[in-house]
């Protein structure tokens, strides 16, 4: 299991209260061994003015992603995790629905992680694929 510990989903949705995540509707729909899901909805907190999901919104889900799923591979005690580079490619355009992104390590070092999220429509397709790079930093 790459994670220390599997939080429920009302332990991983009660932090996102107050934030831009609970803003747009972010809301953690699974957790496994080695992988970490959650929906966003399409609406109109979410579409750029052309009436499809933003890509900024993927970028805020994918990044939510994979920024949770690193903090649950290390002692929160003891260190804490930072985003340096993230990326995405958007392969398809979601006008209306929920997307459903999962993170998924690509690699879980002592000071960096990567993670490859895949976030596709309600018909299962790939509408885009990102990979965050985190570092991990000791608290002082």
């Amino acid at each position: 299991m790459v994670f220390l510990t599997l939080p429920s989903l009302e332990q991983l949705n009660s932090v996102r209260r107050a934030s831009m995540v609970d803003h747009l509707g972010i809301e953690f729909t699974g957790i496994g061994i080695d992988y970490l899901e959650a929906t966003l909805p399409v609406d109109a907190r979410t579409i750029q003015p052309m009436g499809v999901l933003h890509g900024g919104a993927n970028v805020v889900l994918a990044e939510t992603l994979g920024s949770v799923a690193a903090s649950l591979t290390i002692d929160l005690e003891k260190q804490y995790c930072v985003g340096l580079e993230i990326n995405a490619n958007h392969l398809k355009s979601v006008k209306e629905g929920r997307v459903k992104g999962t993170a998924r390590p690509l690699h879980v070092g002592r000071s960096t992680q990567v993670w490859e999220i895949q976030i596709v429509n309600e018909a299962g397709q790939l509408c885009c694929v990102s990979r965050i790079t985190m570092a991990i930093l000791d608290k002082k």
